[in-house]
This record gives C-alpha cells, sequence and structure tokens, in this order.
C-alpha cells in the first residue's frame, strides 16, 4: 500500500513535534509527510522575553531544511488559502494544491490588540521579536529619565481574552531584578494589572499564592479583576470608572486564532472543536487541531507538546493498524523567569465548562500539582532552552529519547526537592 499523506500546516512547537513524532514512529513506506510553514526556520519563542534586556535574537532561530531532511519531510514554504474537505486537499498562496489522507492544523494563534479601544496604539506588545526590541529600548530611555530623577511607572496589563499570560509575569519580574542592578528601582514604580480573578489563574492557587509574595518583596503593585476598557496615551480605564496613568504601558493582547478555517467548526476566537482526546477535530476526525489552534483554553508551549504527542501517537496508530495512541492528559508545565531566581510549576488541569475560569487543578491528580522558586530552576529553564533547539535542529520529537528521560527524571527529583 502507498504511505498516507500527512499534511501539517505550521512549524510552531506543535506542528514540528507532531511531524517529528511521525518521523520517529512510523516509517517511510507508512507516511509522506510535508510540513507547510510562513518561514524557513523555527523561532524558540519562549527565550523572547530575554530580548528587551540586551540577548540576541539570532541563536533563538533554528534552520529547518537540515532537520527536515533529516526525516524525509518535505516542506512547503507558503500560507494556506483553504481547505477543502471534501476532496482532501489545501490550497496555499504557493504551489499546487497539496492532497491529504490526514491533515494537521498547527498554525497556532494570534493578537488581537483592537479589542481594547488604544491597544494597539499606546501598548507596547509581547507577542514578536520585533515587539519585544521595541521594548528594550523603551525600557532603555526609562532607565535614563530614572537617572535624571524622573520618576517612571511601568504597568503590565492583562486584558480579557488572553489565554496565557506567563511570560507578562516574566518581564515585570525581570524588569525588577534588572532596574535593582541599574540601582535606579526606586524610581520606577512597577504595576501589574490582570483582569483574571487570580495571578496565573489558570496554574492554580499556588502560583497565584507564590506572585503575590514576590509582588509584595518586590514592592510591586498588583491587582486582579481590573478589567480594561480603554487605553489612552497616558492613562488606563477600568470597569466600574477606575483610572490609572502610565508612563509606560506592557500588554499582552487577547488572543484570536491566526487562520479561520471556513466550514470547520470553531468558537467565536476561531480556535478549532477537537476531541479532548485526540485533538482530532470534532466534525472531521481525519483533521487534528493540537497547540494553539485548538479550543483548549490555556496557550502554552508544554500543553501544545502533549497535545502533538496525542495527535501523532492517534495517527500513527490508526496507519499501523494498533490500539490507540495515550490520550491527551493536560499538565501545564512551566519556569518562570525573575533573573535572581526562578519559579517552577506543574499543574494537572482539567477543563471546567465555566467561560470565566475554564481550567481549574484536576484534583484526582492533586500529588503532581506542585510549585516552588528557587535559583536553581533558572538551571532548569537554561538546560530546556539548550536542549530543545537541540531536538529540533536533529528532526527529533521534545518528548522521546534518552535525553529527554534524563530530563523528565531531573524534574521529578527537583519537584520533589524544590516545590510543594
Amino acid at each position: 500500500m502507498a504511505p498516507k499523506d500527512v499534511v501539517v500546516l505550521g512549524a510552531g512547537f506543535a506542528g514540528l513535534e507532531t511531524a517529528f513524532q511521525l518521523a520517529a514512529q512510523l516509517t517511510d513506506d507508512q507516511v509522506a509527510t510535508t510540513v507547510v510553514s510562513d518561514r524557513d526556520d523555527f523561532l524558540f519563542k519562549p527565550n523572547t522575553i530575554y530580548l528587551p534586556f540586551g540577548a540576541a535574537e539570532a541563536p533563538l532561530h533554528i534552520p529547518l531544511a537540515k532537520a527536515m531532511a533529516r526525516r524525509d519531510i518535505r516542506h512547503r514554504i507558503g500560507t494556506v488559502t483553504d481547505v477543502d474537505v471534501a476532496g482532501g486537499r489545501v490550497h496555499l498562496t504557493t504551489g499546487l494544491p497539496l492532497h491529504y489522507d490526514r491533515l494537521v492544523i498547527a498554525t497556532g494563534a494570534a493578537m488581537a490588540p483592537e479589542e481594547v479601544p488604544g491597544l494597539a496604539e499606546h501598548a507596547y506588545q509581547v507577542w514578536t521579536s520585533g515587539q519585544l526590541h521595541r521594548l528594550g529600548e523603551a525600557l532603555q530611555w526609562a532607565v535614563a529619565d530614572a537617572r535624571y530623577g524622573r520618576q517612571q511607572r511601568v504597568v503590565f496589563l492583562v486584558p480579557p481574552g488572553n489565554k496565557c499570560a506567563g511570560p507578562l509575569y516574566e518581564l515585570a519580574f525581570m524588569l525588577d531584578t534588572w532596574l535593582r542592578r541599574r540601582d535606579v528601582r526606586h524610581q520606577v514604580e512597577v504595576v501589574f494589572r490582570t483582569y483574571e480573578h487570580t495571578f496565573v489563574q489558570a496554574f492554580g492557587p499556588r502560583l497565584h499564592e507564590v506572585v503575590t509574595a514576590e509582588f509584595a518583596d518586590r514592592d510591586v503593585d498588583g491587582r486582579t479583576g481590573a478589567v480594561v476598557t480603554k487605553v489612552g496615551e497616558s492613562e488606563l480605564l477600568f470597569e466600574g470608572g477606575t483610572e490609572e496613568y502610565y508612563d509606560l504601558l506592557v500588554a499582552f493582547p487577547p488572543y484570536v486564532a491566526s487562520v479561520r478555517y471556513e466550514g470547520l467548526a470553531a468558537d467565536d476566537r476561531g480556535f478549532l472543536t477537537c476531541d479532548p482526546a485526540s485533538r482530532a477535530l470534532v466534525d472531521h476526525p481525519e483533521i487534528f487541531a493540537p497547540g494553539d489552534a485548538g479550543d483548549f483554553p490555556v496557550k502554552q508551549a508544554f500543553l501544545a507538546f502533549l497535545q502533538a504527542d496525542a495527535a501523532a501517537g492517534a495517527i500513527a496508530a490508526e496507519i499501523r493498524g494498533t490500539a490507540p495512541a495515550d490520550a491527551f492528559s493536560p499538565t501545564g508545565m512551566c519556569v518562570m523567569e525573575m533573573f535572581d531566581k526562578a519559579t517552577f510549576a506543574q499543574v494537572p488541569l482539567i477543563e471546567t465548562g465555566d467561560p470565566s475560569a475554564p481550567v481549574a487543578v484536576n484534583q484526582d491528580q492533586a500529588d503532581a500539582y506542585r510549585v516552588g522558586t528557587s535559583p536553581i530552576w533558572r538551571l532548569g529553564k537554561k538546560a530546556l532552552g539548550l536542549y530543545l533547539p537541540m531536538r529540533f535542529r536533529r528532526g527529533l520529537p521534545f518528548h522521546s529519547g534518552l535525553g529527554w528521560r534524563a530530563m523528565e527524571v531531573a524534574l521529578r527529583v527537583g519537584a520533589r526537592t524544590l516545590a510543594r
């Protein structure tokens, strides 16, 4: 029999993990994989948080040509214009349509700052590397003003519709440490405002407690339940009529799907409606949407990996004619950088169906819920920042091999000794 054609749209975390898992689990006579993306490299986005503080961007870009060639994966540069479900074809901006037996939509999320009047015009956003470089320039000016004795007020803002604000918390903590090292922290008021009921709401009460304590220790003015309604040149308006001023505004805007697919079931933000276990679309089981393109309420790299593993496993099992693969079991995992230390969080999650709090800690796996802060966790973040790009450069999935098993053991030991 001819190999099955699998087309993967997107070359981010979910797309590459799916493609590399299929290459690891199946032979060339079982599957022919094509990845479609709008660029010829992969950007290791978690480490773009260092860009405003002077880090180089070039090491974060991983060329894809050699990685794809190693795994006999075809790579097409272009963007999707249409998915012909009836014909099993994907139409692109470049070249002929691609036939698929199985389609993986991993085109991710985009930002919609226009949902808050004035946000796009007046806030420094933290989605692209270019935006983070511009933020770095603004922070240098803030330091210069502080050294001339001019008090500065820097506000970090999470508006409604944001699906994962962890990087914004990192930037706030990193800014505090960075300013202290330049001896100007006393001249800069750092403020954090979020619409959520608790800090980093998706990751449960323990991380909220850690953030609350860190904000108090660092003299960061943090407030939850602050729903912004309008942004002016130097002021913020919140629900209830409260108004606050700022000198520098840093925001993580609302999320929407980066591509909307006509005819496929999706929520009001364009995120595709998936089977929770396999990440197959509920209306088209031959199509999968792991990662940010799908409807899981939290958009985060580690969760994208887990979804990609489930999708690849389901596709591979079907092609081999074997029992279904392991289902997606959502566990959020992150290391929150602070420059002087870091916080580790491992959180088993369950969907609630409540739009105001769409996920909660899964109490059936409460023993796996771990949060801890230590300078040692910074080493863990650095290790992940080296390991993952190394795997992708070689065309290998993140969650496999001796390296991942060793890292898994290290995380397990660290979680038991440095977290509770």
